[in-house]
């Protein structure tokens, strides 16, 4: 999406942290502002830095937390994508009876969430909002932290582990 509002379509190529490469017939000028909506990768802003065959790149115009949720999310990618990710969890995985939960965020926020699956030591969540990694969250009551994006979600570590045995008892009820 150009400035204007006005909406053309494309493919990307070549995600980097430092940029993408778009293709496309309907090539901006060079230093226009962009907003772009990849669908692993979510809402993007960035400036046209060059044509290309077929295109163009562009550089990330983001800062700060919104720059670094994105270069994560993009690391997590390319991983999953060459297989030199591992699986993180060190605990089984159990799907919950009640999936419905909420987040609380530092500042208060409460935001609404799916619990995907829970261990002893984390949980996998889909939630609409995507906290930096590291970010100190409540889940209901259990106190964790945002370890690493998932496809729709993220994924924290509790700050305490639970006790296995009160976690199996509450998921067979």
């Amino acid at each position: 999406m150009l400035p204007d509002s006005s909406e053309f379509p494309c493919q990307v190529v070549n995600i980097t942290t430092e940029g993408a490469t778009f293709i496309t017939n309907d090539v901006p000028p060079v230093g226009l502002d962009i907003v772009a909506y990849l669908e692993e990768l979510g809402r993007i802003e960035a400036r046209s830095a060059g044509v290309v065959a077929n295109g163009f790149v562009v550089t990330y115009t983001m800062t700060g937390a919104r720059l670094e949720r994105l270069h994560a999310r993009i690391q997590w990618l390319e991983s999953k994508r060459t297989g030199k990710g591992s699986e993180s969890r060190r605990h089984q995985r159990y799907e919950p009876r009640e999936s419905s939960s909420q987040i609380t965020l530092p500042d208060g926020r409460v935001y609404p969430c799916e619990v995907l699956d829970i261990s002893v030591s984390g949980a996998g969540l889909k939630v609409e909002v995507l906290p930096a990694m590291g970010t100190y969250l409540m889940l209901g009551k259990m106190r964790g932290r945002v370890v690493r994006y998932l496809d729709n979600g993220i994924a924290i570590e509790f700050a305490k582990q639970l006790d296995v045995h009160q976690l199996q008892t509450q998921l067979a009820s």
